[in-house]
């Protein structure tokens, strides 16, 4: 029986069509909800292409009450009944409240080699640092920013001449390659790590 994934975004879902794309044929999971904090993310008409249930919990009329805005999207959640939770570019910082909820269940996608460059900024980071390679990661999800276990990274060469868009792009691609990979074995409940090579 296949695992019932829900994708939360916040923008164009880049990473979110990744994973969508990539739940056909005998793959242990399929989509049944995108959901973004905000009406005019592009992801949701992205989703819709696809033919995914997409929807929205807009975060801004809870300013000051991120419980709140969680209950919220929690509730909105649960009616898709999913398995599975993958955050694909979605900028909200969530609380230990919501992250419990889900914990063991819950994935995402950061743009570095983790535990390296925590939270925001990663590229131009990583070029200040004088890094010869970064990439990204795929862990759960866990109370702490960026500290879950890890599942999958893909490294990049950093190359000469390189600007934080230039690299952010290169690692984009590995992104959208490692997500689904990481995805597929989660799904079915394979927890050993991946890594891929540019």
């Amino acid at each position: 029986m296949s695992r019932r994934v829900a994708i939360l975004v916040s923008g164009g879902g880049s990473n979110m069509v990744a994973l969508v794309k990539s739940m056909t044929g005998d793959h242990p999971a399929r989509p049944v909800l995108v959901l973004a904090n905000s009406a005019d993310a592009g992801g949701l008409v992205r989703a819709r292409e696809l033919g995914v249930e997409a929807d929205h919990v807009d975060h801004r009329p809870f300013k000051g009450d991120r419980p709140a805005f969680e209950d919220a999207l929690h509730a909105r959640l649960l009616q898709a009944e999913p398995d599975i939770l993958c955050l694909a570019g979605f900028m909200r910082v969530l609380t230990e409240g919501f992250v419990s909820r889900w914990q063991g269940r819950m994935l995402n996608i950061h743009p570095s080699l983790l535990p390296k460059y925590r939270g925001l900024h990663t590229h131009a980071r990583a070029l200040e640092a004088g890094e010869t390679e970064h990439g990204c990661t795929v862990h759960e999800v866990t109370p702490e920013l960026d500290e879950g276990p890890i599942l999958g990274q893909a490294r990049v060469p950093v190359l000469p001449g390189d600007t934080p868009d230039l690299l952010a792009a290169r690692v984009l691609e590995q992104e959208h390659r490692l997500y689904p990979a990481v995805l597929r074995r989660f799904a079915a409940g394979d927890r050993s790590r991946i890594d891929l090579a540019a």
